[in-house]
């Protein structure tokens, strides 16, 4: 699994940016993907997460109803939808993949995840 994160940006309160993570490696077994972000002195934080059974899904209290995890299987790549982006959203964001455990799980931790993108910022003004 080599994950490759995209899509960040500047953009105004309100507005919206799609993000990419797209994995170039070989994986010939599904994976659960979570999103995290990290603001400049603050811990990297979970913000959404889906199973590699792709039956299960969390989002964070902060963006739910706001992002949305989704996936292309022909591109092998999962996105994070976010709309209606607000200053504190504010972050670098980093992709993960968990290739162990139930393939109905989602984790919430960093330690979790063996595989990261290399992160992408995402500044919102206000």
């Amino acid at each position: 699994v080599q994950l490759q994160a995209s899509g960040g940006g500047l953009v105004q309160a309100g507005g919206s940016l799609r993000l990419s993570c797209a994995n170039s490696g070989r994986s010939f077994s599904p994976y659960a993907v979570a999103w995290f972000r990290q603001a400049p002195g603050k811990e990297r934080e979970f913000v959404g997460g889906r199973s590699a059974r792709r039956d299960k899904t969390y989002y964070a209290d902060s963006v739910k109803g706001r992002f949305t995890i989704s996936r292309d299987n022909a591109k092998n790549t999962d996105y994070l939808q976010m709309n209606s982006l607000q200053p504190e959203d504010t972050a670098v964001y980093y992709c993960a993949a968990n290739t162990l455990g139930s393939v109905h799980y989602v984790g919430l931790q960093t330690g979790e995840y063996q595989y990261w993108g290399q992160g992408t910022q995402v500044t919102v003004s206000s």
